[in-house]
């Protein structure tokens, strides 16, 4: 069932472009916090969140049980972080919309009362419109931790820098 009654439109319009950014809020605030009841508002009730180091969860209850392994099992590395999410393009589909995002990863460490950036990526999430409101129903986190991971369009012209000459000739002696 579609969720645009007048067909899908070509751009996303404004009213729903802030909803979702909304629904990006309210997952940020409810996962940086430890915050059930804010993370869950922003999934479906059929949701799946694909996490890097958990896998796939489906539903609530599976969402839930991954994010308490992280808030209280890594706990340690978990606490102090936050979620940044920008540069989106949102595209209507028949049953939501197709949204791709870069995210950024802000961590205190509050054992050393430093901050660092955790890490960066993209997004390409499925939302979906039910009720009137915007839900996740499948989140897809794509974290940059090799060269594979960042989709790059243009010709890679790279040059793999391990096997050059040291920069300094006392490096080559050790």
């Amino acid at each position: 069932m579609s969720c645009w009654p007048n067909g899908v439109p070509t751009t996303m319009p404004a009213q729903d472009r802030g909803d979702i950014i909304e629904t990006y809020a309210r997952y940020a605030w409810g996962i940086d916090l430890a915050d059930e009841e804010m993370v869950i508002s922003a999934f479906a009730e059929d949701g799946a969140f694909d996490h890097l180091w958990q896998g796939r969860a489906v539903g609530h209850a599976a969402i839930l049980e991954n994010l308490r392994e992280l808030w209280l099992d890594r706990q340690h590395w978990w606490l102090g972080r936050q979620h940044l999410f920008d540069h989106y393009i949102m595209t209507p589909t028949e049953d939501g919309a197709t949204v791709r995002c870069f995210f950024q990863i802000l961590q205190f460490n509050t054992e050393y009362k430093t901050n660092f950036v955790f890490g960066i990526g993209t997004r390409v999430d499925q939302l979906v419109k039910r009720d009137g409101r915007w839900l996740f129903k499948e989140l897809f986190v794509n974290a940059w931790r090799s060269l594979a991971d960042v989709p790059w369009k243009g010709e890679l012209r790279l040059v793999d820098n391990r096997a050059s000459p040291p920069s300094h000739p006392d490096q080559a002696k050790a």
